[in-house]
């Protein structure tokens, strides 16, 4: 009988949990398809009497929306392509036994993780190579992180040796092998990081406010920011045109919802590789 209750009260709290969770999405959803009408009219909305896509259309219909969309692809397809190859690469090469200099990259792998240079360091770095205003300063300085290239090295670690030592005796360089060979057998691993840079690159907001001062350049999040702090959204307008602007608050709420879809959508089909990439270099043997 305790048992059976715990369950119960366990099983109560968790749903009004996910309730709560669930409900600020709920609302921002409603709020971007409610008619702009009833919008004015009332000042808050669970069930809408009339639906529309009025938002939606005039979002994407805007210039500095699509360009906005199209940088935060570019960060997460362009970034999370270079980051892979970048930490895999680095990830092999400390994996071999024989690599000159292995303990001193090792260090240093672990020096970045130990210590960061900060916001400022940063800043100076970037502005002498050139790369401010330009999305390759959002790329770059995040391509690879010490934690998952020793994550990555422990992964190819786990894999026989005999793998290397049999293609070696083929004629197979150490470049092939690491193409050819490890790279397949670790798309797992792969799919797990690639999954956490594409997130983190569509998610990119602090350091694109620090290095982009071109508006043409601001990812969705940028953007989507300079539309809650701004009550007219003036930067949406569309030259030369009359268009009837629907509200404010609407408009916020669509933008919202655009700008979380494509991570809500990925989620559910590959959870089980986020959850797979907490084990990743975990076990050895």
């Amino acid at each position: 009988m305790s048992d059976r209750l715990f369950r119960l009260i366990n099983g109560g709290l968790l749903g009004l949990m996910a309730l709560l969770t669930f409900f600020p999405i709920y609302y921002v959803v409603v709020i971007s398809f409610t008619d702009s009408t009833e919008l004015l009219a009332k000042d808050y909305i669970l069930f809408p009497s009339k639906w529309s896509f009025d938002a939606y259309s005039y979002l994407l219909s805007t210039d500095a929306f699509l360009r906005s969309l199209g940088n935060s692809a570019f960060l997460a397809v362009v970034g999370t392509v270079c980051s892979l190859a970048v930490t895999s690469s680095f990830a092999y090469a400390l994996s071999r036994k024989k690599l000159m200099g292995r303990r001193l990259l090792m260090l240093l792998t672990l020096l970045t993780i130990l210590f960061s240079p900060g916001i400022i360091p940063n800043f100076i770095l970037i502005r002498q190579l050139g790369l401010l205003d330009s999305l390759w300063s959002l790329i770059l300085p995040a391509m690879a992180t010490g934690w998952n290239i020793l994550l990555m090295k422990n992964f190819f670690d786990s894999l026989p040796q005999e793998l290397g030592e049999s293609a070696a005796i083929d004629g197979c360089g150490e470049t092939r092998a690491w193409v050819s060979i490890m790279l397949p057998l670790s798309l797992p691993a792969l799919a797990a990081f690639g999954l956490f840079y594409a997130v983190g690159f569509w998610n990119q907001f602090f350091t694109a406010l620090l290095y982009l001062n071109d508006s043409s350049r601001w990812p969705i999040q940028v953007l989507l920011q300079n539309m809650l702090l701004n009550a007219s959204n003036t930067d949406l307008a569309v030259p030369g045109e009359f268009v009837e602007v629907p509200p404010s608050e609407s408009l916020k709420m669509a933008a919202v919802v655009v700008a979380i879809a494509p991570i809500v959508m990925v989620y559910p089909f590959l959870q089980k590789h986020f959850a797979k990439g907490a084990m990743v270099g975990s076990i050895k043997g």
